[in-house]
């Protein structure tokens, strides 16, 4: 099927242009349903905790929704001196927050989850980033770009802001917002198999 996963239709619940460009890279069509869920913390949740639960929210509000399909949903964080980077407000605050990144480490949580006829799993996938040095010029140049403004830690690990990145401890895709090996260790738990741009359920012979 052109959706690519076998008799369901397969949903991203999920706005983020990321999120779907990774869907794409493995060959894989989901229809886009975004889930309307209230990203508030609960009262002593980590940033982990909350990744996944926003993330089991997204699939299971979309499933409800759109009964019989198989929908993935997804939350990602960007963890930074103890504290969480948002979205930017603006283009200064953009600025500040590129800049503070500059030669420290960060991490990165995502959660992703898998609703469908078989329930609902998910997991949790992290990643240190450590930047390289540049100055607040550099930080501005960038932020110039634009594209910053619709990430929550203020650069997109998968574009310009690839300039600004020296490694990268862990999965690449969680600091994207998709995690790849995650999502093909939900589907196996699902009962699927990612078979090379399409989902098939797995044999029971």
């Amino acid at each position: 099927m052109t959706d690519g996963a076998g008799g369901f239709r397969f949903i991203l619940a999920s706005q983020s242009p990321r999120r779907a460009d990774v869907l794409h890279q493995l060959g894989l069509v989901p229809e886009v349903r975004p889930a309307d869920v209230d990203e508030s913390y609960l009262e002593g949740e980590t940033p982990r905790e909350h990744v996944e639960r926003l993330a089991r929210s997204k699939a299971e509000a979309v499933f409800q929704r759109e009964g019989g399909a198989l929908v993935v949903g997804g939350d990602t964080v960007v963890m930074h001196d103890g504290g969480v980077l948002v979205k930017p407000i603006d283009e200064e605050s953009a600025i500040e927050m590129v800049a503070a990144l500059s030669g420290t480490r960060h991490a990165v949580h995502s959660g992703i989850a898998l609703a469908g006829p078989h329930g609902i799993v998910s997991s949790v996938a992290t990643a240190t980033v450590q930047m390289r040095t540049y100055d607040r010029a550099t930080a501005a140049a960038y932020v110039a770009t634009g594209e910053p403004m619709d990430k929550a830690g203020g650069y997109g690990i998968q574009g310009l802001g690839a300039a600004l990145v020296d490694s990268i401890d862990g999965d690449y895709y969680a600091v994207v917002g998709f995690p790849v090996t995650a999502f093909l260790g939900l589907l196996e738990d699902a009962g699927f198999r990612y078979d090379f741009g399409a989902i098939t359920p797995h044999s029971t012979e």
